[in-house]
């Protein structure tokens, strides 16, 4: 423990080297931004060193250091949502109005057919094809919907996880899935029939 903080720059100078590809690929994984995700990798190392004398070495150094990026992270989401547009446009990055299709005139559910796509194809997670055409879809999401849609579906963290992470209330965060199936549903659609 004191040989640490006595080396405390060879030893991160040591842990940039053994684990900065991990922790870039959890923060890459996290924000789907290359740039945001190098500016997390090296704001965590940053903190780490200044808190190095704080490392008591209970835990590993790699649990420490994710433990800061998870932080990091969270701070980032929500800073960005409180710098984003509360009433951001549905239409975002899709080039499509949420809504269209779904309603009638009067406000109404439309009875929508199931496209026969869907129903044709069982296996579609199989179809390399289609993995390309939704990863697309998934990147015209706006950035908090997909990290929402991943987390869920991808991660299969709990809710409650999800929410902090994101600083969003249960309700919103279900507002949010809903949303981004009905996005994801049209996209697919579109590019993919």
């Amino acid at each position: 423990m004191e040989l640490i903080k006595e080396n405390s720059k060879s030893v991160l100078e040591q842990w940039v080297n053994q684990f900065s590809d991990e922790l870039y690929s959890w923060a890459f994984f996290k924000t789907s931004s290359k740039e945001v995700a190098e500016d997390l990798v090296q704001d965590t190392f940053m903190a780490a060193f200044h808190k190095i004398d704080s490392f008591e070495g209970k835990s590993q150094p790699k649990t420490w250091l994710f433990s800061i990026l998870n932080n990091k992270v969270i701070d980032y989401y929500r800073l960005s949502a409180r710098t984003t547009k509360k009433n951001f446009s549905l239409t975002e990055n899709s080039g499509f109005e949420l809504s269209d299709g779904l309603f009638n005139s009067y406000g109404c559910w439309k009875n929508n057919d199931i496209s026969t796509v869907w129903i044709q194809e069982e296996e579609l997670l199989d179809n390399s094809d289609f993995n390309m055409v939704m990863e697309e879809c998934m990147n015209e999401l706006p950035q908090k919907w997909k990290l929402a849609i991943t987390s869920k579906y991808l991660s299969e963290k709990k809710t409650e996880a999800i929410c902090q992470e994101l600083a969003i209330t249960a309700s919103n965060y279900w507002q949010i899935v809903h949303r981004s199936k009905l996005l994801l549903k049209k996209c697919l659609e579109l590019k993919w029939v």
